[in-house]
């Protein structure tokens, strides 16, 4: 019987492990071909293109190449844009969360409200806010309702930047990264296990004072003498990516904390919790799997924000770029199609390192395993 139940599951399941295979790995994988050779220029579309193979000599140009500096840049931005996305939406959808949670006076009039941008698309979003952040109107000429002088800062097209870096410190930082949250994650673990914290512990102080005593032996040279930053005229982009999903993160967790019990709120409240201290040492880490979950959806969100961007400033202002908008000008307007691809690669490789640990760890909790 058993073994009847095996063969009826492969049959059942193998018409749709072929077409995955075949529309989704094997397009990905087709993708990665072209991406190691040269298709692109005038012949690029012709009835039958000639492909050489290059390698990964387009990999090469986008990390160091001088024609690569405008995707570096688009790279940067892109880094920014999720970890501004994933504060914002996340910090303020957990905030609306809590306060729709204690039940006021219209709490489904105000859920409406705070989740209905998540019902429209970025392109009529992206459309509104760029019109609400024109230079000479929408919020710049509020104070003048006030008296006061207007604003003049120009929310997308900013040509100033913050936190610059030299790119050719590039490796250095990432190991300082990596030694920080190596470190993060060992300070969290000493109070529960401290031996297994070392494990954590201790790679991340080597590494940290490699980057820090031997920073000049790594070789920079591999890389463009250029300066990156998070450009000022991502801000607005930033401000309508927060406010079309933090509807979205507050009913993920509104729906958590109407999960928990209400009897394990009023103990708590009996022995004397606040609730602040509720919400910080017992309704928020139940929730956690949610937190999980929102972090992997919205850093998700964050690699493929084009249309937004392509509305609201459109697909030639540099400061405001991003891969995804680059790959579809490499690939659809300069015919690039080996270059592009492999801006498609990197980026899916990007959305990996999200999405792979989480279904790992999603797996190993279903066998049970810590």
């Amino acid at each position: 019987m058993r073994n009847q139940d095996r063969i009826k599951a492969v049959l059942t399941l193998s018409p749709s492990i072929i077409l995955i295979g075949l529309f989704v790995y094997g397009f990905i994988g087709n993708t990665f071909w072209i991406s190691l050779t040269d298709w692109g220029g005038v012949a690029a579309l012709a009835v039958n293109p000639v492909k050489n193979y290059a390698g990964f000599t387009n990999y090469i140009d986008l990390f160091t190449g001088f024609l690569g500096g405008g995707f570096r840049q688009d790279l940067v931005n892109a880094v920014y844009y999720s970890v501004m996305l994933l504060a914002g939406a996340i910090g303020v959808g957990m905030f609306l969360a809590v306060m729709l949670d204690s039940k006021p006076k219209g709490e489904a009039f105000f859920r409406t409200v705070f989740l209905y941008p998540m019902s429209l698309s970025f392109i009529v979003s992206g459309t509104i806010w760029r019109w609400m952040l024109s230079p000479q109107g929408g919020v710049n000429i509020l104070p003048e309702y006030a008296g006061l002088q207007p604003f003049t800062f120009r929310w997308l097209s900013s040509t100033g930047s913050i936190l610059e870096f030299n790119w050719q410190n590039l490796l250095e930082i990432a190991i300082y990264l990596v030694s920080a949250v190596l470190l993060i994650i060992g300070l969290r673990l000493f109070a529960k296990t401290p031996r297994q914290s070392l494990l954590w512990l201790i790679p991340g102080i080597a590494l940290g004072l490699f980057a820090w005593l031997g920073g000049e032996m790594l070789p920079k040279a591999l890389f463009m003498e250029e300066t990156h930053g998070f450009n000022k005229a991502t801000f607005g982009i930033i401000l309508a990516t927060i406010w079309q999903y933090s509807g979205y993160t507050m009913a993920l967790y509104l729906a958590g904390f109407t999960g928990i019990s209400q009897d394990l709120r009023d103990a708590a409240m009996l022995d004397g919790a606040t609730t602040a201290s509720y919400y910080r040492h017992i309704a928020l880490p139940m929730v956690k799997p949610i937190t999980i979950s929102a972090v992997i959806i919205l850093s998700h969100i964050s690699l493929k924000m084009f249309d937004l961007i392509f509305a609201m400033t459109g697909p030639d202002n540099g400061q405001t770029g991003h891969p995804a908008l680059n790959m579809y000008l490499t690939t659809f307007r300069a015919n690039d199609f080996a270059r592009g691809a492999a801006i498609a690669i990197i980026l899916f490789l990007i959305a990996g390192t999200f999405i792979i640990p989480y279904l790992v760890s999603s797996y190993r909790q279903r066998r049970g395993k810590p």
